[in-house]
């Protein structure tokens, strides 16, 4: 699955095949890291269950190397999957919300939450976290759109949630340094007010010896 970007790197074209759904179940945290570690021989091309046996033996051309079978470790080879929130059951917890790589669910805390089917990479990390079992996967209806088009667009969002990630946490970071300095100042100038109020009580002779 070829990014449409240029590819500069070993790890920029094994990334560029992988399908992006960003699952993890490949042991690393999302696909980048996967393709990395296939470029620096950290890992094998046989841990990506999405990417499925074709995934595989596009690796294994690419690396010239025999392919093999998926490792069951990983899981197992289905078809493409789409989230599916049971929106009477759900308790607006934002749980499946925050795990989502690609912000494929939308919802505001106590109210009901649903998926983006055509946003949706069917990466099953929304299950785990769900408080009332609320979230199923069912297989994907046919589409004409290319397996490749998708991974560019998975790839896009994830990206976009990764900057909206850092850059929120660099606010509370900010907004929590502001706080703290508020705080210290206002307790440098309690003490300035409580030394100010000794001298004072010490000239007019009512302080403590």
């Amino acid at each position: 699955m070829h990014d449409s970007a240029p590819a500069t790197t070993l790890a920029d074209r094994i990334d560029g095949l992988l399908p992006q759904t960003q699952c993890t179940r490949c042991g690393y945290p999302a696909c980048r890291p996967y393709a990395e570690a296939i470029a620096s021989g950290e890992t094998d091309i046989n841990h990506c269950p999405p990417g499925g046996a074709a995934g595989i033996r596009i690796l294994a051309d690419l690396l010239g190397r025999p392919p093999k079978p998926l490792d069951p470790v990983n899981g197992i080879e289905k078809p493409r999957e789409l989230a599916l929130i049971d929106e009477e059951v759900c308790i607006g917890c934002t749980k499946c919300i925050q795990a989502c790589p690609v912000d494929a669910i939308v919802g505001a805390s106590k109210m009901m939450h649903t998926v983006l089917v055509e946003e949706c990479t069917g990466c099953e990390l929304c299950i785990a976290p769900c408080p009332v079992d609320c979230i199923s996967m069912v297989v994907a209806a046919a589409d004409d759109e290319d397996s490749r088009q998708r991974a560019v667009q998975y790839r896009r969002r994830y990206t976009a949630r990764s900057t909206r990630l850092v850059h929120e946490e660099a606010e509370r970071a900010a907004e929590l340094t502001t706080h703290k300095a508020a705080l210290d100042m206002g307790t440098s100038g309690n003490a300035v007010h409580a030394a100010i109020a000794r001298a004072k009580a010490k000239k007019s002779g009512t302080g403590t010896p």
